[in-house]
């Protein structure tokens, strides 16, 4: 099933992320923890491709899994950074032999030996440019890209990345997930921002549950978000104590779900971190509400 049914549908949803292995003697406990996910039957999962494509391989696997077994809807992220036209097309061929309608289509994470390499001569700088050669392969894949409610780190202002993401969206993307963000009156601002620039594609917003005090520093670190007094102070207070902050973080991102749908959000995506009793945990806080 596409997204894009999913995400016009006159209900509320809830959806989860998972990674792939980073090893081959990973792969069983990773699939295991993402069908334990499945089972919950959320509207979606999405499965990660790994910085650099990294661990690209797996993720198909586990996205066919997760759909064949399972009956879920799969979004399979696919990054272009360094890759080759011919690479791509191959993925790209691939996913669709698996049966996969969905793709995330990201320009992925530029670790340092990217940084430092010549970027001129890449045949895919940004991710506008998977966005059209996916639309150019495979019309029928529904596509999605990725957006900053703070702003991309590196974009000089919020109105020159509004500018790209409108861009990207007039390229081919059929939805937007957004970045990890700890206070949601940051998602209404952009929201409004991007709905005034004539971005009309339907917009989900990313939660990240923050279960353990030391996650809350590489979260920052890798999404630059806002971290608001009220959310440092449950770390501050709970973050020595495993169980607590587990639980703290749980109600917090419950908290922000139930404030999202309060406010006409109807779809919402949970970076679940391959942790099924964090994504059953905040499932079950929001039962009824999910009906």
């Amino acid at each position: 099933m596409k997204l894009s049914e999913i995400l016009t549908q006159d209900k509320l949803s809830l959806s989860f992320e998972v990674f792939p292995p980073k090893t081959d003697t990973a792969f069983e406990s990773v699939k295991h923890a993402t069908e334990e996910i499945a089972k919950l039957c959320p509207s979606f999962m999405s499965v990660t491709y790994g910085a650099g494509g990294g661990t690209s391989k797996y993720t198909l696997d586990i996205a066919k899994n997760i759909k064949a077994n399972y009956g879920v809807p799969t979004l399979a992220h696919l990054t272009c950074v360094s890759s080759t036209k011919q690479t791509v097309r191959e993925k790209i061929e691939a996913m669709r032999d698996a049966g996969i309608e969905n793709v995330m289509a990201l320009r992925g994470d530029l670790t340092p030996e990217l940084m430092a390499s010549d970027r001129s001569q890449w045949d895919y700088r940004h991710a506008i440019d998977l966005v059209l050669e996916l639309k150019s392969c495979r019309a029928d894949f529904c596509v999605g890209g990725a957006c900053y409610p703070e702003i991309h780190p590196e974009s000089a202002t919020q109105k020159d990345d509004i500018k790209y993401l409108k861009e990207k969206v007039d390229a081919g993307c059929d939805f937007l997930t957004t970045q990890m963000f700890f206070d949601n009156n940051l998602l209404y601002n952009f929201l409004y921002k991007i709905r005034e620039a004539g971005i009309t594609v339907p917009i989900i917003p990313g939660i990240m549950p923050i279960t353990n005090g030391n996650q809350i520093d590489r979260a920052i670190k890798l999404s630059g978000s806002f971290v608001p007094q009220r959310f440092k102070s449950i770390v501050d207070k709970f973050g020595s104590s495993p169980d607590a902050m587990k639980q703290a973080g749980i109600a917090y991102a419950t908290d922000q779900i139930i404030d999202l749908f309060a406010n006409g959000i109807k779809n919402v995506h949970v970076y679940s971190m391959n942790k099924p009793d964090v994504a059953q945990a905040i499932q079950n806080n929001l039962s009824d509400i999910l009906g």
